[in-house]
């Protein structure tokens, strides 16, 4: 799957002449964590964070005069003097893989998707990659349930095996995983227990969740 179905397209962005301040009160009124700074032609140029934003504000345990006068100048500090660089983005084109990876190596919220000219054309955030994922393996969506399975490495064509049991007992499934000695089934039903006895006649071990009290 591609981040192009999931980032957020077009985002607010700023100019790198706007204050400190300002910055401030949108990613507060918006909610934001983050904002894209860009020239007059869309370019990126960098990215302005809360942290950069907390950073620049002083310490509630400074003395008044010092706290004035850095308050001060957040008014008249543009943002392009403290923001974050961006050096690495991605295109709409990465994959779901591509962002994982990125959020490993760079330890970043989010990330600036540009086009080959560099100019920004969305944002791909944590929170993007929660939902991204959520929708892969069918989290939340009605009735569903996930079993796991013992993947038997003496039975042959077991992946076959499963859906065949699925199939020829009218449950309906959307995914199937297999994943170390572990096959999971994404199934759409209320009655989990025929389920689990369709699979267990055929000679399929389940792997009962541990739930700690």
């Amino acid at each position: 799957m591609y981040i192009s179905e999931y980032m957020t397209k077009d985002p607010l962005k700023i100019n790198p002449d706007l204050t400190i301040s300002q910055a401030r009160e949108i990613l507060d009124s918006k909610h934001f964590r983050h904002l894209p700074v860009v020239d007059d032609n869309g370019r990126l140029l960098g990215i302005i964070t809360d942290r950069d934003i907390r950073s620049a504000y002083p310490s509630s345990l400074a003395p008044d005069e010092e706290r004035k006068r850095t308050l001060e100048q957040t008014t008249i500090t543009p943002v392009g003097s403290i923001m974050s660089r961006v050096l690495s983005t991605l295109s709409p084109d990465a994959t779901l893989d591509d962002a994982l990876l990125f959020f490993r190596k760079h330890i970043v919220g989010a990330i600036p998707i540009t086009d080959k000219e560099n100019k920004l054309v969305g944002i791909f955030s944590i929170r993007d990659m929660i939902k991204a994922y959520s929708n892969i393996f069918g989290l939340g969506e009605k009735g569903s349930q996930l079993i796991a399975v013992e993947d038997d490495l003496d039975k042959k064509n077991i992946m076959s095996l499963i859906v065949r049991v699925l199939e020829s007992n009218n449950i309906s499934f959307t995914r199937i995983m297999r994943t170390g000695s572990r096959i999971y089934i994404r199934a759409q039903s209320y009655n989990i227990k025929s389920i689990k006895a369709a699979l267990e006649s055929e000679g399929l071990n389940l792997i009962e969740r541990k739930v700690d009290v």
